[in-house]
């Protein structure tokens, strides 16, 4: 099953290409809501100290005003990547006054639906096409789902490692084409074995009975206590059949297709031309006021939720789909981590380190088309863990066979050793089998799993979900105020907060088009030449 792996390693090792895998890049994103002194979602406007969540780079809102999105540019090292989110959220403490950020992927205490105000940027045509690509996703799939919270790992390979490692490979095409059809086999891996991050990383196996509103229990949910339902076994219900799926994919016929880069643009493109009469019911300019971007099956490429996507920076108004066409794939996104409630930073170095091995196992790992049985069997995968990752006796589809999942996770991680280190020769250091060895010990015991130990905690004290959030949320904040930031670092932020607030003034005094004009022309590609 590793063949090829090891043949690729041994590949690397004989040319000498080590030098060529030193300058990989790492960016994370990170979302917390906001919340009030008595833990209850913040109904404030994103904070003007902040800066315009329009455009800033590192401070920005997702769906809601009271979500923040905490951004890092790409660095160096994970490690580095996780330094500057930690001084990002250290400036933000400093201006947040009374209010928190809520420690856990899923939110806190929801006085329904109307409790969640959806995301402003402001009067111009973008910030207008933000807000109600928004309100569109509420209409479609209820806001509730949209206040849950991740960790986004953006990772690219050393741009000087694909053409060394095409001569390798005796590949005598584009080096554009070559570059795109790894990555892509990269992304296939990562939804393939994405089941393994889901149960290592998994930290959200209880929810506040608020968050489910009126809808029935799922089934397999229990009661933990008055205020608190939860799976057993769950690892990640974020992950689950109540977060962010593309659950109404059979309904509105989205079939994204990862074999390669030209196919999974086209059909992304399909989905975002083709009208569905479910969403057209809901209508899209209703009484002078818009419900949605359009009608069709997805408003725009990022409505399809995924837990990874292969990725091209914009320029200007460009879709993501052009960006893709044009230049082709710059990085790749996992989307499937969990805020770490055991961590201020949502996130470890141990784990951003095993997140590298990871990925360089799913480059160099063999990676099969994906058939739409496999596509099922990954998504089947991917929920059970998610539900029951950590019960002994499940077992999960591989090669057409069922096995336990504790087995398949302890071969995976024991095949990814020469990756870890491969890497540990790359940098000179021994951590990233360091962090392999602390993610095999998960495999072996599930009960030291950051889901167990949530769960654990919240037995011995007592705890409601709320009550454990609250009380890590408080531990963090402390942190947070406590932690000194550069003054130069410091002025840095404060500099780009102001700065970004004089941009979307210009951008608002400037516009001249109207926003039905702005909208066709973003969602016909014509706009892809006019700088924000």
């Amino acid at each position: 099953m590793y063949h090829l792996l090891e043949q690729r390693l041994r590949e690397i090792d004989t040319n000498q290409l080590y030098p060529y895998l030193r300058n990989a890049r790492t960016g994370l994103e990170k979302e917390s809501l906001r919340v009030t002194p008595d833990n209850r979602l913040s109904q404030r406007d994103h904070p003007k100290v902040l800066g315009s969540a329009l455009t800033h780079p590192w401070i920005t809102t997702d769906y809601a005003e009271s979500l923040i999105e905490l951004i890092t540019p790409p660095q160096e090292r994970a490690a580095q990547a996780l330094d500057f989110l930690l001084n990002i959220e250290t400036f933000v403490y400093q201006q947040l006054e009374d209010e928190r950020l809520w420690t856990t992927s899923m939110p806190c205490v929801l006085a329904g639906e109307d409790d969640i105000r959806i995301a402003e940027y402001g009067n111009s045509n973008a910030g207008r096409m933000k807000h109600i690509y928004r309100e569109g996703l509420a209409w479609r799939y209820g806001k509730a789902m949209q206040v849950i919270a991740g960790i986004h790992f953006n990772y690219s390979i050393d741009e000087a490692f694909w053409q060394p490692w095409q001569q390798v490979q005796g590949d005598q095409g584009e080096l554009r084409t070559f570059r795109d059809a790894q990555y892509m086999a990269l992304v296939r891996n990562l939804q393939r074995y994405g089941w393994l991050i889901i149960y290592l990383f998994g930290t959200s196996p209880a929810i506040c009975k608020s968050f489910l509103g009126n809808r029935p229990v799922p089934e397999g949910m229990e009661a933990f206590n008055e205020y608190t339902l939860y799976e057993p076994f769950g690892t990640s219900l974020r992950m689950g059949n109540i977060g962010y799926t593309n659950s109404k994919e059979n309904k509105t016929g989205v079939k994204v297709c990862y074999n390669t880069l030209e196919t999974y643009i086209n059909s992304l493109r399909r989905a975002i031309t083709t009208p569905c009469p479910i969403y057209g019911e809901i209508g899209v300019k209703v009484a002078g006021e818009y419900r949605q971007l359009n009608a069709n099956t997805l408003q725009i490429e990022n409505e399809y939720y995924s837990t990874v996507r292969p990725k091209q920076p914009l320029q200007g108004f460009e879709k993501p789909t052009d960006a893709l066409e044009k230049r082709g794939i710059a990085y790749v996104e996992l989307r499937s981590i969990d805020v770490n409630a055991f961590h201020p930073a949502g996130l470890t170095r141990r784990q951003l380190f095993f997140l590298e091995v990871f990925m360089h196992f799913c480059l160099l790992q063999e990676s099969p088309l994906v058939s739409a049985e496999e596509f099922e069997v990954i998504n089947h995968n991917q929920m059970l863990t998610a539900h029951r990752g950590r019960d002994p006796e499940v077992r999960l589809s591989c090669l057409g066979k069922s096995v336990l999942l504790r087995d398949h996770a302890r071969e995976l991680l024991q095949a990814m050793r020469p990756v870890a280190e491969m890497l540990n020769t790359v940098h000179g250091e021994d951590c990233y089998t360091d962090c392999l060895d602390s993610q095999i010990q998960l495999a072996y015991n599930p009960d030291i799993t950051p889901s167990a130990r949530m769960l654990e905690e919240m037995h011995a004290k007592q705890e409601s979900f709320f009550e454990f959030a609250q009380r890590k949320s408080d531990e963090h904040r402390d942190y947070f105020l406590k932690r000194e930031l550069d003054p130069a670092l410091a002025e840095e932020f404060q500099q780009l907060a102001a700065t970004s607030l004089i941009r979307q003034q210009a951008i608002e005094d400037s516009e001249e088009m109207d926003f039905d004009s702005f909208l066709n022309a973003y969602l016909s590609g014509t706009l892809a030449d006019i700088k924000n």
